[in-house]
């Protein structure tokens, strides 16, 4: 039995327990992603993410973009990503990025 990330919520709910090992591959991937640009939507997030799995042929069982959304929100909660709305889209970046 492998050894399982309660994943957190922004504002406070309760989100799903995942596979410590599924939670390191997206989140080395949404980080990896974020780390290239400045800022992308969730569409290009998601793009970067499963491109990023695929590329390095990672084994991954179930839908990358419902782990990712839980990840997204687990950083979102820990500091570690920003959301931001611009012109009608919503952004994501790392904290320390401009975006």
């Amino acid at each position: 039995m492998s050894e399982k990330v309660q994943l957190t919520h922004p504002q406070g709910k309760k989100l799903a327990s995942i596979d410590r090992d599924k939670y390191e591959v997206i989140r080395n991937a949404i980080l990896k992603s974020l780390d290239l640009k400045d800022a992308l939507t969730h569409k290009e997030l998601y793009a970067a993410v499963e491109d990023y799995i695929r590329s390095r042929q990672i084994p991954f069982d179930g839908s990358i973009e419902w782990y990712m959304e839980g990840v997204k929100l687990d950083l979102e909660a820990k500091g570690i990503l920003n959301r931001k709305k611009e012109k009608q889209r919503l952004l994501f970046a790392l904290k320390d990025s401009k975006a």
